[in-house]
């Protein structure tokens, strides 16, 4: 590529869109064009940029790493362009139809996501959100980068000049056991690990929070059972003789909390945080810096509502 007159600009909007959506027929699709369009552009494209771009897998297209190192500079070259164009310096959420990209981990996508959708339907009744899952952290970074998702809500990512965040709120850990279990009238440390314990871990782990502060007691616990869905572990608890402990919204929410017993962990643990993160590039765009706040709010609701249940 010798100069920027030889560049379609139209081939730059087929890449962006491929991109985020992992599929010629699904871009094509998102940006309007037809399924041969978008296959002759993306034939141009690799031609103009001497590269694969994308190569067929059984989840999709994947990237080449060419393609990766262009995500970044052509996604925020192409929504400058439309932000130029379409700038006003005010976003008006009665009016707007735009659509919003979230990634979400599971505990916020369970504690926060129906009080954003029921806050956005009462203030911007035309906006859709589209939501990705994730759960390592590293992968919500990938999604960021590569304009799949506007923000994201999660762990906090790790610390990157191109990659802002804030922190929402926090979960404090608690330990539960069924109702009518003999731990019930006290879980002091010796009993916490002496009996069988609930280890939830997405990633299919044997060792969490608890292990790790309990190797700095010189104790080990027995896991009963691992799981990695959080959200099964409370009415598991509640039929079982097993311990677990989880944060405090897990429990809070469950439908089998009035069978269970609640106490403060006999070990000390640190909170879980969880922060909105979004690519430097979105940071001034007047509709996401919208976006961001009414998260951040409910966020700030949510918090307040959980501490006076304490």
């Amino acid at each position: 590529m010798n100069s920027l007159q030889a560049v379609d600009l139209n081939l730059l909007v087929a890449f962006d869109a491929i991109m985020a959506e992992r599929s010629v027929t699904r871009a094509g699709a998102r940006i309007g064009r037809t399924q041969p369009a978008m296959s002759a552009a993306l034939a141009r494209l690799r031609q103009l940029f001497q590269d694969e771009l994308f190569v067929r897998s059984p989840s999709g297209l994947e990237p080449t790493p060419r393609a990766l190192d262009l995500a970044e500079p052509i996604g925020k070259s192409l929504r400058h362009a439309q932000e130029a164009l379409a700038f006003s310096g005010v976003f008006d959420p009665r009016s707007s139809s735009a659509s919003f990209r979230l990634g979400l981990s599971e505990h916020p996508a369970f504690v926060l996501l129906p009080k954003l959708l029921a806050a956005i339907r009462q203030a911007a009744p035309n906006i859709s959100v589209d939501v990705k899952g994730f759960v390592a952290r590293e992968r919500a970074v990938e999604m960021l980068d590569a304009g799949e998702v506007d923000a994201a809500v999660g762990v906090p990512v790790s610390s990157s000049p191109r990659i802002l965040s804030r922190l929402l709120f926090e979960e404090s850990f608690v330990s539960i056991v069924r109702a009518d279990h003999p731990a019930a009238r006290g879980l002091d440390l010796e009993t916490f690990v002496a009996l069988d314990h609930l280890l939830v871990s997405p990633e299919g782990d044997r060792y969490g929070h608890v292990d790790r502060k309990l190797s700095e007691f010189g104790l080990r616990r027995r896991l009963g059972l691992t799981l990695p869905q959080m959200y099964a572990a409370p009415a598991i608890v509640a039929e079982t003789d097993l311990v677990a402990t989880l944060m405090r919204g897990v429990v809070e929410v469950s439908d089998s909390r009035a069978r269970l017993s609640i106490h403060k962990p006999p070990i000390e643990l640190l909170p879980v945080s969880f922060a909105l993160s979004w690519h430097r590039r979105n940071d001034s765009h007047v509709g996401q810096q919208w976006f961001r706040e009414l998260i951040r709010s409910v966020a700030a609701a949510k918090q307040d509502q959980s501490e006076e249940l304490r």
